[in-house]
């Protein structure tokens, strides 16, 4: 799929929707993380995919962050996906939540309202999220205008993500474990259930009397529950992400990249060697505490019925973290749907698996 399939025709929906411009950065010298920076024009070249596997390597030894550069896509063309979420959330709640997720059951596609959470004693969360599920007959649901009269370009910026984003650093990870390089691209098929999604998520800007209420933690410190995160650029800083020192560091979204971070099924799926990444969200600081912070997403997650155990690798071996199964074994789906349908809850999520949250 190429760049230019990704245009939209002068007669979309989407061309009588504003022009996105982001926000201007903060100024204040913030305390960033280091994170690598996998070139992805590399991975077609000889010995390419074995250099970038490398790189990547060393990078989750650190830290379960990364960026990605040069994945095919321009700022412009991502800025476009912006600027549907922003229109999307201009919409009066009353048809918003004409698409509301089924959240108390596990349920995430569709959209979550303002507030839904308690997060402290009398304050409630500040999200808006829309979650569009893969483009398969099997996740058919309404959308509102707003998304259908742009499915055409957000299903191609959706596929493209997948398959050209996605599929290559699956291919680094199986490298990384010395499996064979479609080893995760077969427990990954677009064709098949899961619950990957692209997200459109508003935080709404809080009165400073209301941060302090929450010490300025938006989002306590948690794991994401699929295989990896890709964060789109925006530069509202909020995002940070917890050390193995156990410090936080506020995570740059630069101009022409992709964060990364690695996701709750791949470190199951290694014993912990690929570590879930710890991140959450705080209040912007002072010059840009009175804006509101537009996000665009994409979740990856393993096909529902990938049984979430260690996996044969050559390197787990080696390092002593071969583990055969005992008991129940959760299954993607299944772990999915029960931290969804218990998110924000420091319990036992399912099958004695707990999740646990950072301040």
């Amino acid at each position: 799929m190429s760049k230019t399939q990704l245009k939209t025709s002068s007669s979309s929906v989407l061309g009588r929707i504003p022009q996105y411009t982001q926000v201007p950065e903060t100024t204040p010298e913030l305390n960033w993380a280091d994170l690598a920076t996998l070139d992805l024009s590399k991975f077609n070249k000889p010995g390419g995919k074995e250099e970038l596997a490398k790189e990547l390597h060393n990078a989750i030894e650190q830290i379960g962050f990364f960026y990605v550069i040069n994945f095919g896509l321009s700022q412009e063309e991502v800025d476009r996906q912006f600027a549907i979420g922003k229109e999307f959330f201009k919409l009066d709640t009353e048809e918003k939540l004409k698409y509301r997720a089924d959240l108390e059951n596990g349920g995430y596609n569709g959209y979550k309202p303002l507030g839904l959470r308690e997060i402290a004693p009398g304050q409630f969360d500040n999200t808006e999220i829309y979650n569009i599920s893969k483009f398969i007959t099997q996740y058919d649901r309404p959308h509102s205008i707003i998304i259908k009269g742009n499915w055409a370009e957000i299903e191609k910026f959706g596929r493209y993500m997948h398959e050209e984003v996605v599929s290559k650093l699956l291919v680094l990870f199986a490298i990384i474990l010395e499996l064979p390089e479609d080893y995760f691209l077969t427990k990954h098929r677009y064709s098949e259930k899961s619950d990957c999604h692209l997200r459109h998520m508003k935080y709404h800007s809080r009165t400073p009397e209301a941060n302090a209420k929450l010490n300025n933690v938006w989002v306590k410190g948690h794991t994401d529950f699929g295989s990896v995160t890709l964060l789109f650029r925006q530069p509202v800083a909020a995002l940070q992400v917890r050390t193995p020192q156990e410090t936080w560091k506020y995570v740059k979204l630069y101009l022409g990249s992709i964060t990364v971070n690695i996701a709750d099924s791949l470190s199951f799926l290694t014993n912990g060697y690929l570590k879930s990444s710890i991140h959450r969200v705080v209040a912007p600081p002072p010059d840009q505490a009175h804006l509101d912070r537009l996000g665009v997403s994409y979740f990856v997650r393993p096909e529902d019925n990938l049984e979430l155990k260690t996996v044969k690798s050559p390197l787990l071996e080696r390092l002593g973290l071969q583990k055969d199964s005992e008991g129940q074994v959760l299954t993607a789906g299944e772990w999915v749907k029960a931290r969804v349908a218990k998110n924000g809850a420091e319990i036992e999520i399912i099958k004695g698996v707990k999740a646990k949250y950072y301040d």
